[in-house]
């Protein structure tokens, strides 16, 4: 099936090359090229001076050797010409007196345009200058090469979302690359064709350039160095290829391949451009700089059918998968939520923190955080005034928890039964009590938060909120209730990694505060407002009612922070929780999500302040402003 996903599929080839052989050369890339284009890929880049081979030194001088690669890249051309799919590759062009280090950008049996290379390393190991002549100031022209008329100079190909910019080698290596210039005049995809030699950790240092290029111009990245084959004279070159995207790296090969290096990927060039329209910064610094507007070849590629697009996304974008980068990401966010609460409390000249527990997740993660916030300001725990309320769908499981806990972290624990509380008050407005509806429900939340507003209040203190991200993003809260409070601590951290944080506090807390917080990860996820089941269980769960939170969390993330369509975000979520929901799972979840997001919105528009812990935030202050009565129906599936 074929969407608008403004998903590229892209290439980097490194074929074995064999030095100043330039028919040989095209047999290999003409090989690597033709599996690239059965794989569905759209976009190839092949290496520094490919045709030739990069390390020929003086033979560059020897004309034979230069119109050889001509007469090579014209077979390419003709064995391709039935191809959609766009390569570029490396080659010597020669103008008037004057050698080129170029890069020409091909299709379908033309030369969409020769980019020549800007920077040419003239130190150490290297001294292009002695053959090459830099193409940073020569004016765009038209040159005619292997019989046809061909663009020369810096410039840009379009091809629907996808903008090509071209670089080569040393041109990433400088201060100002020539790429950050192209992405700033409209290149949202960059070629780098290279030659990059190895030494020992060099390897490390260039990827972390390259992916460090790529979140700088929020951009994608395809580099292609030069393969085994080179002449290993003075240096040994492996065939290094990485493709990078705004930052982290897609794919990249392991090195000295003795067949050459040939690795995939597929950019999201519509993620790209929704991070860049965020980035204000971005396009002052195209102003600030002077970038004027390069020319441009415009092209057309077929798009993408879903079977030939081989990326994998990750089902919990919130959560890092590698254990070392979830405990210092655990660690960094509790920091946060800490030191964002105790700042509140010395502003306020309040040395005391009043919080409802429950038993489960969000209240347990923002006692652990207040007892933390007690530790940075050298104040007591018993300063905290953990209340407990049961109500009428609290279970003995919770409910112990709840207590144990708070006797685990030195709290101070009031209780207070509510029931009585809104059995009168459900009188007063004539609600009957039998009537488990949304009324029954919201009584209790109104309820607790009106107690724990006045306990502050008594106490001389301030109360922590307890909701997080994806409640307020789902609206999963009562307006003025759970809602409300006076600094919340949890409003942007999603559920998925609330579980997390708990279990890495239990990790490093003493054996009964982490035998607690295990029983409090082991417990369903549940407002518990309805009355539990006959055998004392908890009967209303979360999940149950408005779907998986893992989905909901990926929904939020990619609706938010790269403004996905509907029909994208059914496509990333069926891939990411393949074998895990079916496609009617999924739209069935995402209509939900759609749904409860847009009609929530008043809620959002009058949250407590809150500390900011990641990419994702529905804070009215900050990352996301919107109508509380916006229409929805564009966005409905």
């Amino acid at each position: 099936m074929v969407k608008n996903l403004g998903i590229y599929k892209t290439a980097a080839l490194a074929p074995r090359v064999t030095v100043a052989a330039p028919e040989k050369n095209a047999d290999t890339a003409l090989a690597m090229l033709k599996k690239a284009a059965a794989q569905g890929v759209q976009l190839s880049v092949l290496p520094e001076l490919h045709l030739s081979a990069y390390t020929c030194a003086d033979l560059f001088h020897q004309d034979m050797l230069v119109i050889g690669c001509e007469h090579a890249l014209e077979r390419m051309l003709r064995e391709l010409k039935n191809t959609d799919m766009v390569w570029v590759i490396g080659l010597p062009v020669r103008i008037g007196d004057a050698l080129y280090n170029c890069a020409a950008v091909c299709q379908s049996g033309k030369i969409l345009g020769l980019v020549p290379k800007t920077y040419l390393p003239n130190y150490q190991e290297y001294y292009e200058k002695r053959w090459f002549v830099s193409g940073g100031s020569v004016p765009y022209q038209t040159i005619r090469f292997c019989g046809q008329d061909v663009p020369f100079g810096a410039q840009l190909f379009k091809f629907g979302e996808m903008v090509l910019g071209v670089e080569l080698c040393e041109d990433v290596w400088v201060p100002v690359p020539p790429s950050s210039l192209l992405c700033l005049g409209g290149a949202n995809v960059i070629a780098n064709l290279s030659a990059s030699n190895e030494l020992v950790s060099k390897n490390d240092y260039r990827r972390g350039l390259i992916s460090r290029q790529s979140g700088g111009c929020i951009a994608g990245y395809i580099y292609a160095s030069a393969g085994v084959g080179e002449s290993t004279t003075d240096m040994v070159f492996s065939g290094a290829c990485t493709i990078a995207e705004n930052g982290s790296v897609l794919a990249e090969n392991e090195r000295f391949e003795q067949e050459g290096g040939f690795v995939t990927g597929c950019i999201d060039v519509q993620k790209l451009m929704a991070e860049r329209r965020k980035n204000g910064s971005f396009h002052d610094n195209a102003v600030q700089l002077g970038v004027k507007p390069l020319p441009v070849v415009e092209g057309t590629l077929p798009m993408l059918h879903e079977e030939q697009i081989d990326r994998i996304w990750d089902p919990t974008p919130f959560v890092p998968g590698d254990p070392r980068t979830m405990e210092a990401r655990c660690k960094e966010i509790f920091a946060i939520q800490s030191c964002g609460l105790a700042k509140r409390l010395s502003h306020t000249g309040l040395t005391k923190a009043v919080i409802g527990i429950s038993g489960g997740l969000d209240s347990t993660l923002a006692l652990l955080v207040a007892a933390e916030a007690m530790k940075r300001l050298g104040l007591p725990a018993e300063n905290i005034l953990a209340v407990t309320m049961p109500g009428f769908g609290t279970t003995d499981r919770t409910y112990y928890n709840a207590l144990e806990l708070i006797h685990s972290l030195g709290a101070t624990l009031m209780e207070i039964d509510i029931r009585p509380a809104c059995i009168q008050h459900m009188q007063d407005i004539g609600q009957d009590p039998d009537v488990h509806d949304i009324t029954y429900e919201n009584t209790q939340a109104r309820q607790r938060t009106y107690l724990l507003m006045d306990l502050a209040n008594k106490n001389g203190g301030i109360l922590v909120g307890t909701g997080d991200l994806s409640e307020l993003a789902m609206g999963w809260c009562t307006y003025n209730g759970d809602h409300m409070s006076m600094y919340g601590v949890n409003a942007s951290v999603p559920k998925t990694l609330v579980r997390h944080l708990v279990s890495y506090v239990a990790g490093i807390s003493d054996e009964r505060t982490g035998k607690v917080l295990q029983a409090v990860l082991d417990t369903p996820v549940s407002p518990e407002l309805l009355p539990p089941d006959e055998n004392g269980q908890i009967q209303q769960k979360t999940e149950d009612t408005i779907g998986p939170y893992e989905l909901h969390d990926f929904f939020l993330y990619h609706f938010l922070r790269f403004g996905c369509t509907t029909e994208k975000l059914q496509f990333l979520a069926e891939r990411a929780f393949a074998g895990k929901y079916d496609s009617a799972t999924v739209a069935k979840w995402l209509s939900t999500f759609l749904r409860r997001f847009f009609i929530s919105q008043f809620k959002r528009s009058c949250v407590p302040d809150s500390p900011k812990v990641g990419s994702v935030s529905v804070s009215p202050r900050g990352d996301w402003r919107m109508p509380s009565d916006a229409d929805r129906s564009a966005f409905w599936l």
